[in-house]
């Protein structure tokens, strides 16, 4: 059976938030799973550290698992904090910056 979730141990309890970790200067990111339809990673922002605007052929969900991040979606700002989620749409123009401490799980699906 082929490893579908992968960066994680099986069959144990863990802190979704302390995969990846905010360093100065850099988003950093970690894959969990990648396959032709269905895409997650958890990434972490360094204060002040964004993802310039771009679109995704699918939709996305952005969980905010840590801090407090902005996600600008179609020129509109939107808050997270730790528990909010917002979708963006395949195609929606969007960017992605950390305010304090950003951590988040995107998960994006597509045909």
């Amino acid at each position: 059976m082929a490893d579908l979730i992968k960066n994680v141990e099986k069959s144990v309890t863990f802190e979704l938030a302390g995969i990846a970790d905010c360093e100065p200067g850099a988003v950093n990111s970690v894959t969990l799973a990648q396959q032709p339809g269905c895409k997650m990673t958890v990434l972490a922002f360094g204060d002040g550290e964004s993802i310039a605007a771009h679109s995704a052929p699918g939709d996305a969900l952005v969980t905010c698992i840590a801090g407090k991040g902005e996600v600008t979606l179609e020129g509109v700002p939107h808050v997270l904090t730790r528990g909010q989620a917002i979708v963006m749409p395949a195609g929606a123009e969007h960017a992605v910056r950390g305010i304090e401490g950003y951590k988040m799980l995107l998960t994006v699906v597509k045909e």
